[in-house]
């Protein structure tokens, strides 16, 4: 494989020379292999939701005590793709996502056998610190086998196979715990991980020997910082980042907003925030068909204005209390979908000029986009006041700042609307 890529994400890309590398599995497995790698943020969080209350009234917990075993998630899989992208290089992919898989199975076997919330949140983070080291290696397998606007096309397939995990997530969820109770679900994840970890051995390693980074995992580490100094990769990562801040006050401001302030109720607001996530399969689906066409840079500033647009839209909305529920639904279901357009797209553009990184790069723009939802959730917190208020400000700046990141795509360049 060339060392050197071309400059634009706009040029389209053939798949990598992978002759070196053992050949690979027919691509249907390959592809469901990398989409459970993937899928492991959505399923160690979104299948326990449903138990949350049985939960605190088994701790004896308050919901604060309770919600902190999802903030400790968070924090240790931002943390955690920090260390894992640099092994990643250095040792290649499988050996460090195994590794990550035992990780954690000990962390779902843990939260299964919890007495207090302290402990759930103690093992959530050995969970989140295993879970992470699959889909940080996974984005990089796919920049092992592919360059440009094609590992983008790829990440937006994959993408939309494991955005079917946020929507049976709590269905499944519920019924494990109306059936087996709260701790079942956890020995289910380990079930998940350990035959994740058997089809992994099913997928050749994608890093042969003579690519990976001989640096130290010091030195790798310390890198961070040059790569942050690059203007192109900090770019494509914030227009990921500020976006995934406005995803991630969407999850934490709706649920008041909808059920609180508009009174829905609770059984409908699952039906809304599923239609949320339809919507982002569906623009990954039309982002996996167009991208090798109209290149992944063109498509992520067509994205980020339209989260810009829908964005200054919602928070106009939150502002005025025009149009109401109906509206506000409807312009944060527009919000929402542009993720197919932006994420997959943020991710492949910061990775394409780095192959023999991409293992660190692919760590440093999950920890920005996922700390970016960390800031985003615990903003809309922060400015809560019993109204959509808070939450439709959070989206709106995240919106603007998504758009206005690609400045340091293309210095000098407008990014106005002759630009898309």
């Amino acid at each position: 494989m060339s060392h050197e890529l071309a400059n634009s994400a706009d040029c389209l890309a053939a798949p990598v020379d992978t002759s070196s590398v053992s050949p690979l599995p027919p691509r249907r497995r390959v592809l469901a292999v990398l989409s459970a790698l993937m899928g492991f943020a959505s399923i160690s969080t979104d299948l326990y939701l449903p138990a949350m209350p049985a939960m605190g009234r088994d701790f004896g917990a308050d919901p604060g005590s309770i919600e902190l075993t999802v903030s400790g998630f968070l924090i240790g899989f931002s943390l955690g793709q920090l260390f894992w992208g640099p092994v990643g290089d250095r040792y290649g992919r499988r050996l460090p996502v195994a590794v990550g898989l035992l990780l954690f199975v000990i962390g779902s076997a843990g939260c299964a056998m919890s007495g207090s919330a302290a402990e759930m949140i103690l093992w959530r983070v050995v969970q989140a610190i295993g879970a992470c080291s699959g889909v940080v290696l996974a984005r990089a397998m796919v920049r092992d086998l592919y360059e440009g606007s094609r590992a983008a096309q790829m990440l937006s397939i994959l993408i939309t196979i494991m955005a079917v995990a946020p929507l049976l997530g709590p269905i499944v969820g519920g019924q494990i715990l109306a059936i087996a109770g709260w701790r079942s679900i956890f020995w289910v994840l380990v079930a998940v991980g350990l035959a994740t970890l058997a089809a992994l051995f099913t997928v050749p390693e994608t890093l042969p020997a003579e690519r990976r980074n001989k640096n130290s995992i010091t030195d790798a580490v310390l890198g961070y910082g040059k790569l942050l100094a690059n203007r192109r990769l900090l770019g494509f990562a914030a227009a990921g980042g500020f976006f995934y801040a406005g995803i991630y006050a969407y999850i934490a401001g709706t649920p008041f907003a909808y059920i609180d302030y508009y009174h829905v109720p609770a059984g409908l607001y699952g039906v809304l925030f599923a239609l949320g996530i339809v919507g982002i399969m569906v623009t990954n689906m039309v982002n996996s068909r167009l991208v090798t066409r109209l290149g992944s840079t063109t498509i992520l500033r067509f994205g980020t204005f339209g989260a810009m647009a829908s964005g200054f839209a919602i928070l106009v909305a939150g502002a005025t209390g025009w149009g109401g529920l109906w509206a506000l639904t409807t312009l944060l279901f527009v919000f929402v979908s542009w993720s197919g357009l932006i994420v997959a797209n943020s991710i492949g553009g910061a990775l394409q000029d780095f192959p023999e990184q991409a293992g660190a790069v692919s760590a440093l723009v999950g920890a920005i986009h996922y700390g970016s939802g960390i800031a985003g959730s615990a903003a809309v917190s922060a400015l809560a006041d019993g109204t959509p208020w808070a939450l439709t400000l959070v989206i709106g700046v995240a919106g603007i700042g998504s758009f206005g990141s690609l400045v340091l795509v293309a210095p000098g360049r407008r990014l106005d609307l002759a630009s898309l």
